[in-house]
């Protein structure tokens, strides 16, 4: 008889956990983007200190150790080499954009469609929130830098012995689920390193060919033009448009020529990333819908600001592999699969029967 009110306590409490589990991730959702970037830095440093472990037979402590190390000193040697002429050319950028958008909206105003476009933008820059949002870009800044110290920190103690924190976080779970999410936790890992690595190739690809590109026109600020170009792809699409965008406004400044050449360039570099170098990357790295990217950096980005644009599609193929691994390979594939081997086995057993 206490049965029935003990199973419907039971649901009860388990609702308002589950509630109150959700509304606390809600007020945590900055905490939780800064540690899912912890995450997918400590992945990208096993990433790069497996090769060590597997070659040189070094302990994974040592092998992570190099790489921190060796990411600090060719940070530091690129500094010394190269400092001054990036600094410089990111001056001469800062200095160059106020004349290349005076230009821009020049040419905009004297084409029918783009006085639509400034009165657009005039009327969208004069609110309030905007001058805010400027006012306040120095307080986001500090803290921006606060954050990417953190995020490293605590990246570097994940990499070191990230058993032990996936141990935990199984600990938590009843014991007949341990064994599946464990497999799914693991081929999340390897599905991240495998995308990092296809970003990263892109990533230099798009910023050497756009270098390149642009010195070939006669760019000036070809080199910084690129770096950008190639950070900005870390966001799929609309990286690319955004970089493209600055990059053809910047070409006002040598005449409306050079920005339709600019903007034919960036075009080209997409349609050879899009069409030849993802092909090539995908064969062996995680692929993710480009429709799921999209939905992912719209919808990251109303939850959790810029921060959500930068994480977006990483958190996205996480998602679709633990989705993959837990619902749809246990709960959809398998019964399926059952389901269709007794359907053709009933048949034979029939056969036999007569026979």
């Amino acid at each position: 008889m206490n049965a029935a009110p003990q199973s419907y306590l039971a649901r009860v409490v388990a609702f308002v956990a589950i509630v109150a589990l959700a509304l606390l991730a809600w007020r945590l959702l900055d905490v939780i983007v800064l540690l899912f970037a912890a995450v997918l830095m400590a992945v990208a440093l096993r990433t790069l200190a497996r090769p060590l472990q597997e070659h040189l037979k070094l302990p994974a402590p040592l092998a992570l150790a190099l790489v921190v190390l060796g990411g600090l000193a060719v940070i530091a040697l690129a500094i010394w080499l190269l400092g001054d002429r990036v600094a410089e050319q990111f001056a001469n950028l800062r200095a160059a954009l106020p004349p290349a958008l005076d230009a821009a909206r020049n040419w905009l105003d004297s084409q029918p469609f783009g006085q639509t476009l400034l009165e657009l933008w005039s009327n969208a820059k004069s609110g309030e929130a905007f001058w805010a949002r400027l006012a306040s870009l120095a307080t986001m800044t500090l803290g921006a830098i606060s954050s990417v110290l953190l995020v490293v920190v605590i990246a570097i103690y994940l990499a070191a012995d990230p058993a032990l924190y996936r141990r935990g976080l199984l600990h938590l779970l009843p014991l007949e689920q341990r064994p599946a999410v464990d497999g799914a936790l693991q081929a999340a890992g390897e599905g991240l390193s495998r995308w990092l690595l296809g970003q990263g190739l892109s990533m230099l690809a798009i910023g050497t060919l756009t270098s390149i590109g642009l010195a070939l026109l006669g760019m000036p600020l070809a080199l910084s033009l690129g770096v950008i170009a190639g950070l900005f792809a870390f966001v799929p699409f609309f990286g690319a448009v955004t970089s493209g965008v600055l990059i053809v406004v910047l070409s006002f400044a040598q005449g409306p020529d050079k920005a339709l050449q600019a903007a034919v360039l960036m075009l080209a570099v997409q349609q050879f990333e899009d069409m030849v170098l993802l092909p090539f990357i995908q064969r062996w790295a995680v692929r993710l819908p480009p429709v799921l990217g999209l939905v992912a950096a719209v919808m990251f980005a109303l939850l959790f600001g810029p921060v959500g644009v930068l994480v977006a599609t990483p958190l996205m193929v996480l998602l679709m592999i633990l989705i993959q691994r837990l619902y749809v390979d246990r709960v959809v594939e398998t019964p399926r699969a059952e389901a269709e081997a007794a359907a053709g086995a009933a048949p034979r057993r029939d056969v036999q029967a007569v026979e």
